[in-house]
């Protein structure tokens, strides 16, 4: 095998709309140097109209894997030769996985809150408030249904996409799942373990408030927060005034990458390591 052959082969990716700064390059990278792995995790500009070209030219050139980002998450799927379990479920890939020659979609984002979640709290048998529907909410609603959840309440805006969401669980992973129509401050029921909001509300906005009544925080709940700049929203400073134990959407972000990273690597990387990566690439 030429030089060249065995640099192809330790290369996974980032294929995005845009190919602008990613602080996820900087977490990654900092775990292959830290095991010794002479990898690189590259950022790639791809447009919608190229994508099955460049899925073609990953398989091609031995990429171990690459990520996906919004717009590809559910139109890489006809480029791929399988899917994962929850990826399947969910119908989006964010994590492409080369396996005994096959290209294989996952999806890392219920996979990193359920791992960041399970440090906390074992969702199993637990009554969940999940706030939203959209692209991260429903990875996280499969995962957590997938982990065994007794109940899921999905409050969202939107009555079509909450309802598409809860069939999905009703149906595919047979979930006591209900939807809430959220019209103003919603109440969490007494017996909720834990809440989360799912939603883009607090990103980049400190000072955003997610439309709950925090008289209805009870001590002991875990509150967890996808949005992961601010490290501390809103939401979760509240929840922690409280009582509520909280759950920052960073360890969300570097347990995806640790997902991906042994997806690709077959190791556990150090996950110190890349959360500090992390944390420097964003300033916080």
């Amino acid at each position: 095998m030429s030089q060249t052959q065995h640099f192809l082969h330790e290369l996974v990716g980032s294929m995005s709309q845009g190919a602008d700064g990613n602080p996820t390059v900087a977490m990654i990278e900092a775990a292959f140097r830290h095991h010794g792995l002479h990898w690189r995790y590259i950022n790639l500009e791809v447009t919608p109209e190229d994508l099955g070209t460049a899925v073609k030219g990953a398989k091609a050139m031995g990429f171990r894997g690459f990520n996906c980002s919004l717009p590809h998450k559910v139109s890489v799927i006809a480029h791929l030769d399988g899917l994962g379990e929850s990826a399947a479920v969910m119908g989006a890939v964010n994590c492409v996985v080369r396996r005994d020659g096959r290209l294989i979609g996952e999806n890392t984002d219920g996979k990193g809150f359920l791992k960041s979640l399970e440090a906390l709290v074992d969702p199993r048998g637990k009554s969940v408030v999940l706030y939203g529907a959209g692209g991260a909410a429903r990875a996280i609603a499969v995962e957590l249904g997938l982990a065994g959840v007794r109940r899921l309440r999905i409050v969202n805006r939107s009555e079509a996409r909450g309802a598409e969401l809860v069939r999905l669980l009703r149906d595919r992973l047979k979930v006591d799942a209900e939807l809430v129509v959220w019209r103003g401050d919603d109440r969490v029921p007494e017996d909720t373990d834990i809440v989360i909001n799912g939603t883009s509300i607090g990103l980049y906005g400190p000072a955003a408030r997610l439309p709950i009544d925090l008289a209805s925080l009870r001590p002991g709940m875990v509150a967890a927060d996808v949005v992961f700049n601010p490290v501390q929203t809103r939401f979760l400073a509240e929840a922690a005034s409280r009582g509520c134990r909280p759950l920052d959407g960073l360890g969300m972000l570097v347990n995806q990458g640790i997902v991906g990273v042994r997806y690709w690597t077959g190791i556990e990387p150090d996950a110190g390591v890349m959360r500090r990566a992390l944390e420097a690439a964003m300033g916080v």
